[in-house]
């Protein structure tokens, strides 16, 4: 070659690097510009205090009231020493404010009244003042002079006519219960108190407490009210079993008045997420979002550290033309289409988990705690590193090339020790992709963010067919690097499984009870067992791997219901089963 066209291939691959370097930039900015989300949440959650005595550490968020305030969004959660605001219910910045509760709310409840005032209460102690300010992102907080006591897990509303209510109840014996407010008179209590509904375990299955329903000797509990107004009808929602349950859900009672009488929703738990990598969907509330569809934020549990350890999940709702709350939970682990996205808002992205159960290789690992588990869908099982320095990686084989949407990091806490509302906690870490295990393009680029990301879901800008998938650690805040599962998210070069054969639902003698089964499909990775009330109300689901059957022990014994099966692969979703009717 001579110099002069050296020279000018060299210019050449100059500016091909320049413009491959700018291209990579635009695609690590687009991964900020994401228009889908995932369960758990990716919040900057806070480490307890609860359990420091025992040098248990560990971050929690939990009990989510979510409030529409002068058209932008505020969530409060569990002893978070503050709370979060959002334009767009996918972006959330925490609030320091001025003032707040000394250990952090409880069970928070929180009201928009008339856009002029937002009210909040959940005091620790059960015994409590309403707080409220007009400017919750200053957070100058002051409090009515009248005292409520013994609540917990309060909800306050304030109905169109300017009445107003305190709801509360958090018992495995007592009922949601309600006193009047006089708005006028410094929100003095009602003398009287009203007993609104309670558990009925022996009809209604989903409310028996324990692990999938197991537990036949301890009664459920009842917590978390929040009331909901939609068509001048009452909503209701209340948490049962019990908050550390893969099955922790919110039922509804309906109602024409603020105060009853109630009558249960036949289509019950209407929040349901048993299966699956996030369970439970319980403990929530209910806002309007953009284009003014609703939300419910919820708790998920993790419960591996101890019972109170949870997660914020997030599902859209609706009612139905017959007047019933209602949700969708299937696929609820994995991406959907962001609040703001219209025309599309909470629908399923239909990008499939690439990563189940592929085989992992990591820089170390410590006993029992092996980097197999990154993939194993599990939220209570999880890879430690020896070490938490920048030269620990996980990589997956996903075995063949898939198109790859988003990944999802869920770090975990092992031994962490600390506590409360910490400043410059951050994660630092890029993940690679690779056709041949050999050449990299970076994926996703955390190695200059100071954000921190507990549950890391990131929307890549431009999906990339790839194999492998490689973890490099540079930076976690904790003393330990322990990731519970790293989640591929996209298309897999497979078809999507057939129908599955001899379905079969045999209701119990326990009518609450009921065993689904049906034919082993190789090509199936998972199903998804749906049911409700009628045929065009499939309401609620349950998703399994590896298996062909379930027992379910959510059912009411009055109740019939229409069930179906829905197989899945990594290359898509197969179609549904034909409804089989039981009574």
């Amino acid at each position: 070659m001579r110099p002069k066209t050296l020279i000018q291939a060299c210019k050449l691959l100059v500016l091909l690097a320049a413009i491959a370097c700018l291209a990579g930039h635009e695609a690590a900015a687009q991964q900020t510009q994401m228009s889908t989300y995932c369960n758990p949440l990716n919040l900057d959650y806070t480490y307890m205090i609860y359990n420091a005595n025992q040098n248990i550490s560990y971050r929690s968020g939990a009990d989510p009231a979510v409030v529409k305030f002068r058209g932008e969004y505020y969530m409060f959660v569990t002893r978070s020493l503050g709370y979060w605001h959002s334009t767009d219910l996918l972006n959330w910045t925490f609030i320091t404010p001025e003032k707040w509760y000394f250990q952090g709310s409880n069970a928070p409840a929180a009201h928009n009244y008339r856009d002029s005032v937002l009210y909040v209460s959940g005091d620790p102690s059960g015994s409590m003042s309403i707080l409220y300010t007009d400017n919750p992102k200053r957070g100058d907080w002051k409090a009515v002079p009248s005292i409520l006591n013994d609540l917990q897990d309060p909800d306050l509303f304030i109905d169109d006519d300017g009445k107003a209510c305190m709801f509360w109840g958090s018992s495995n014996v007592y009922p949601i219960r309600a006193k009047k407010l006089d708005k006028d008179q410094r929100f003095r209590p009602s003398d009287s108190t009203y007993r609104l509904f309670g558990l009925d375990m022996k009809k209604h299955g989903w409310e028996r407490f324990g692990e999938n329903h197991a537990d036949t000797v301890l009664g459920g509990y009842m917590e978390g009210a929040w009331l909901t107004k939609h068509n001048n009808k009452y909503y209701m929602q209340y948490a049962a079993p019990g908050t550390e349950f893969n099955v922790y859900a919110d039922g509804v009672y309906m109602s024409d008045s603020m105060l009853g009488p109630y009558r249960y929703a036949p289509n019950n738990p209407v929040f349901y997420k048993p299966g699956g990598y996030s369970n439970g969907a319980g403990h929530g509330s209910t806002v309007a979002g953009p284009g003014n569809t609703d939300w419910h934020f919820a708790s998920s549990a993790v419960n591996v550290n101890v019972g109170w350890e949870r997660r914020i999940c997030m599902y859209p709702a609706w009612f139905d033309k017959d007047g019933l709350m209602y949700s969708n939970t299937r696929f609820g682990d994995y991406p959907h289409y962001a609040p703001a996205v219209a025309g599309k808002m909470g629908e399923f992205t239909g990008w499939m988990l690439l990563s189940y159960n592929k085989p992992v290789q990591a820089s170390s690992s410590l006993p029992d705690h092996a980097a197999s588990l990154v993939t194993d869908e599990a939220i209570k099982t999880f890879w430690v590193a020896q070490k938490n320095d920048d030269k620990q990686w996980l990589q997956i084989d996903l075995q063949k090339p898939g198109k790859v949407y988003a990944v999802q990091v869920n770090y975990h806490d092992y031994k962490s020790d600390l506590y409360g509302r910490l400043p410059e906690l951050y994660h630092h870490y890029t993940i690679q992709g690779s056709v041949d295990g050999q050449s990299w393009m970076t994926l996703v680029d955390r190695s200059n963010s100071f954000k921190d990301v507990p549950n890391d879901y990131v929307e890549l800008g431009i999906p990339q067919t790839v194999r492998y998938i490689r973890y490099n650690n540079i930076h976690v805040p904790m003393p330990y690097l322990a990731i519970s599962d790293l989640r591929v998210f996209g298309i897999g070069q497979v078809a999507a499984p057939s129908a599955v054969k001899e379905f079969s639902v045999v209701r119990s003698k326990d009518r609450r009870d009921a065993l689904i089964s049906w034919a082993a499909q190789p090509g199936a990775q998972g199903c998804h067992v749906l049911w409700g009330i009628a045929p065009g109300k499939l309401y609620s689901s349950w998703q399994v791997y590896g298996t062909n059957r379930l027992e379910l022990k959510a059912l009411t014994t009055d109740q019939a219901y229409y069930f179906s099966v829905e197989p899945f692969n990594e290359g898509g979703v197969g179609p549904k089963s034909k409804l089989v009717r039981v009574e």
